[in-house]
């Protein structure tokens, strides 16, 4: 212990001995000398990046002068510190606005949760046992970098593995670059919600890999297959806030909104129209309302020819996607199907949105081309009202030099499917070490991919996560992170404004307990591997690489910024660097090449006499992927549709349900070919009668006190197909069949708490 925190400790150890002598001698209260100078009860608002999904949004932090809870060279006590109080959208950010939403507000939630890791530990127990000791930093760090040096002595560079969540921007080219330059590949990446098969449709139909943004403010027309986007899908924020211009913010103009789905969605329940739709053909529904405008007239097969020639029968005006025929595919009426077709092409700017489920089958990738080229007849790719690309900030770490090696930006993530066959030994190399970053593949992932048999056959996992959740239970040696409020942030992100962005924001606060950034300690790990894997990463901290990939920046994209170091200190200011308004132009988009996509009909797991049910697990509002489920706020959010709250329900039709004999509340069991699981019934006119449908984010095994142990996964129950353009999880194709059990409980946020015979909580 150096001087001034053995000072800090002395100088109040009277005060905690006189408090341990009334009644609680095995917890004494330790308080600390404050780390910083403050003026009571004045706050400061600082900028942050906010961590709830991957939208990327600008938020400022309310900071004031509090006691906190910390540990402090492994004792736990009270310090009076600069805390953060509130979360809110920073104003100037172009993607937040000014605007949070929930999960955003919760995520302070992050910082002071009371089942946070405070400090390393290492594996005393078997492995998902959550039993482990603590360990001092020095020896942790000293653990990995032994392990790296074993494999270094033995050539084995290439056994050293990543998984880590989606990242963008500094942090991800930092940990892809520690990889490319030890010898290892690039990381693996998992997300469950994947929108890969959207981005890969994009880079064919208009040469950009990316998700798009949409200027509904601007727009008079918009339909939506299947894309959440007030709710969860892509930039909600930035979606909702446009949104709301469009329907109120034109006088005299109030634009119409279609939604096709087949369970209504928060975004479904505010549509003009609600579109049921068979599961898996929502791109076949699209290309009949093309058919319908280039036979009558109303749309020129010019202005979409370099879109539209990837559709197979494009040139022949697409003749097998006439109404009738489209009707007996979709179920949405001849009539229907040729009333939106005259109402899109009447009423421009138009646009037309895909996301969520219908990117989720096995015919994915040619649902999301058949909606990018009924945009392509719309005329509404790169123009006001419609879709465009939002230009790409480039902000990467300099290349460093050395006699015998360059390192720059790395590859592409390698895919999961592959990490796990490595892992499980069908394919070379293996993994002998994985490196875990806030990825829980253990919950997300369908069972038949036997995740955790896999990580079984790993000799040494590390996680980097402030949390013990279903897949950190395995790790050998846990190295827990700051907090996004105690370290540097950066984002870049894809979607949701006109102009280059790049988010970077300093601590909002100084760290509550003895954890590091993970960035500092893989740069720590380089720094004592030396050789070329500190040649890679000469930084000292990630402020200095942060700072150096940030100087790279056009200073002259910016009106405020002359200089490179007129960037760093601008970005510290706003929370972030962005260009002025730059709209792309449909000019700058080109179609890749290729052979022409022909319709391509879904597949599900499961025989339909067997499992009469399309089963559809969704992102909820509180939880997304499951990855909020440890935050009490977000237990406590009533659904925004049923208001059910601090469990899991299976949503059915009232037809389906009478037919079951299925009440409200009532117990079910839901069962596919890979499992199946119980849950209370939640009787719903919001989803067609051949689906069911559960929202995804429950069922943890372990995941703090507030989510281990509630409710049912729905993961459980998927079937391990995928999408074969990008790989990914097809979570929409499986069928399940639902039975009556019993009585259940069911809680619903409406008028006080009351047992009702019929199993409901009201």
């Amino acid at each position: 212990m150096d001087r001034r925190n053995f000072l800090k400790t002395s100088t109040v150890g009277g005060a905690a001995a006189a408090l341990s002598s009334c009644g609680h001698p095995e917890a004494p209260l330790v308080r600390f000398l404050p780390d910083e100078e403050l003026v009571p009860g004045v706050a400061t608002w600082k900028p942050s990046v906010c961590p709830g999904c991957r939208a990327g949004c600008g938020v400022l932090v309310r900071v004031m002068e509090g006691d906190a809870e910390v540990i402090r060279n492994g004792q736990h006590g009270v310090v009076r510190m600069g805390v953060a109080k509130k979360l809110e959208g920073n104003p100037e950010h172009p993607i937040s606005q000014g605007r949070l939403c929930p999960r955003g507000q919760a995520a302070i939630q992050l910082t002071y949760h009371p089942d946070r890791l405070g400090h390393p530990l290492e594996r005393v127990g078997a492995r998902g046992s959550g039993e482990y000791k603590p360990l001092d930093w020095d020896a942790a760090i000293s653990t990995l970098v032994e392990r790296l040096r074993a494999l270094d002595d033995r050539r084995a560079h290439a056994t050293l593995a990543a998984l880590t969540r989606p990242l963008r921007g500094v942090r991800r080219e930092l940990i892809a670059r520690f990889l490319q330059a030890f010898g290892a590949g690039p990381p693996s990446v998992f997300e469950l919600f994947s929108d890969d098969v959207l981005r890969r449709a994009n880079e064919r139909s208009f040469g950009r890999r990316q998700l798009p943004t949409f200027d509904l403010s601007r727009a008079r027309y918009v339909i939506s297959f299947g894309a959440d986007f007030l709710g969860t899908w892509n930039s909600p924020v930035a979606q909702s806030a446009a949104y709301g211009e469009m329907r109120q913010g034109r006088p005299g103009i109030r634009g119409t909104f279609v939604q096709v789905e087949p369970r209504m969605s928060q975004t479904g329940a505010n549509a003009d129209r609600w579109v049921p739709v068979r599961p898996g053909t929502e791109g076949v529904l699209a290309l009949g309302l093309a058919h319908v405008m280039l036979q009558r007239g109303l749309a020129s097969a010019s202005s979409g020819a370099a879109v539209g020639a990837l559709i197979d029968g494009w040139d022949a005006g697409l003749p097998a996607y006439a109404p009738e025929a489209v009707e007996r595919e979709t179920g949405v009426a001849a009539r229907r199907i040729a009333r939106l077709a005259s109402e899109l092409a009447a009423d421009r700017p138009a646009v037309a949105i895909i996301g969520g489920a219908p990117l989720a089958h096995t015919n994915g990738f040619f649902n999301a081309i058949a909606v990018n080229a009924l945009n392509a007849v719309l005329d509404s790719v790169g123009r006001p009202g419609g879709m465009r690309f939002m230009p790409e900030a480039r902000i990467t770490l300099p290349e460093v030099r050395s006699e015998t090696s360059t390192a720059s930006s790395a590859a592409r993530e390698q895919s999961f499917s592959l990490l796990r066959d490595r892992m499980r030994g069908v394919t070379g190399p293996g993994v002998e070490v994985l490196l875990l970053y806030d990825a829980n593949p253990v919950f997300a992932a369908p069972r038949a991919w036997r995740i955790r048999e896999a990580l079984a056959q790993v000799p040494f996992i590390v996680s980097f996560g402030s949390f013990l959740d279903d897949t950190s239970t395995f790790a050998d040696l846990i190295l827990p992170d700051h907090s996004f409020l105690e370290s540097w942030m950066d984002d870049a992100p894809e979607s949701g404004s006109d102009r280059a962005v790049v988010s970077v924001a300093a601590p909002a606060m100084r760290p509550l307990h003895d954890t590091r950034a993970t960035a500092d300690v893989l740069l720590e790990i380089a720094r004592q591997l030396g050789g070329r894997v500190s040649t890679a990463l000469p930084w000292h901290s990630y402020e200095d690489a942060l700072r150096a990939a940030v100087q790279s920046v056009d200073a002259g994209a910016s009106a405020d910024a002359k200089t490179s170091a007129d960037v760093w200190t601008l970005v510290q200011q706003q929370g972030g660097w962005w260009t002025e308004t730059l709209e792309s132009s449909s000019s700058e988009m080109k179609r890749a090449a290729g052979a022409s996509i022909r319709r391509a009909t879904p597949r599900f797991d499961g025989d339909e006499t067997e499992y009469p049910f399309h089963f559809l697990p969704y992102p909820s509002q509180a939880f997304l992927d499951g990855s909020l489920a440890h935050l009490p706020w977000m237990q406590e959010l009533p659904d925004v549709l049923s208001t059910a709250m601090w469990g899991t329900w299976v949503e059915i039709n009232p037809r389906t349900a009478e037919r079951l004999g299925v009440s409200q509340g009532d117990l079910v069991e839901v069962a596919s070919s890979q499992g199946r699981l119980e849950a209370p019934a939640l009787v719903s006119p919001g989803i067609a009668p051949d689906v069911v449908a559960m929202p995804v984010g429950q069922g943890h095994r372990t995941f703090t006190r507030y989510a281990s142990g509630r409710g049912a996964n729905p993961v459980a129950l998927l079937a391990p197909l995928v999408e074969p353009e990008s790989g990914t999880l097809a979570w929409a194709a499986t069928r399940v069949r639902v039975a009556r059990k019993g009585r259940g409980r069911l809680t619903l946020f409406a008028g006080g708490l009351r047992e009702r015979p019929g199993g409901v909580t009201r």
